[in-house]
C-alpha cells in the first residue's frame, strides 16, 4: 500500500476548496496556523487540538549511550523532544478505518 504524505501545499489546497478563500490566502492561512503552532511549542506551551491530539516539548537529561558498532560509551547530551499525544476520538478513527480495510 502506498503512502501519501500530505504536504503544505495540500493541506493549502484543501482549505481553498473548502472554505473558498483564494489559493495565496489559504496557503498564508495554513503558513499562519503553523507558525502559531510553532511559537507556542518553542515558548514551552502544550497545544491541544480538540478531537485531533495534544503536541507537547519535554525535556530529557543527560544519559551514556553505547555506539553500536565499538560498543563504546558515549554521552547523550540533554535535550528538548517533540511529543505528540493523539486523542482518543483519533484513535477511534484510526483503528476503525483499519477494520473496514479488513486489517
Amino acid at each position: 500500500m502506498a503512502q501519501k504524505t500530505i504536504t503544505r501545499a495540500d493541506l493549502a489546497e484543501a482549505v481553498y476548496g473548502t472554505v473558498g478563500l483564494s489559493r495565496t490566502e489559504s496557503a498564508e492561512l495554513v503558513e499562519r496556523v503553523l507558525e502559531l503552532i510553532t511559537d507556542a511549542l518553542v515558548t514551552g506551551a502544550n497545544v491541544k487540538l480538540s478531537s485531533f491530539g495534544s503536541f507537547q516539548v519535554r525535556s530529557k537529561n543527560e544519559r551514556i549511550g553505547r555506539n553500536p558498532k565499538t560498543g563504546e560509551e558515549v554521552p547523550i547530551l540533554p535535550r528538548q523532544v517533540l511529543v505528540f499525544k493523539p486523542s482518543n476520538v483519533l484513535k477511534s478513527k484510526i483503528n476503525k478505518s483499519m477494520v473496514d480495510a479488513g486489517k
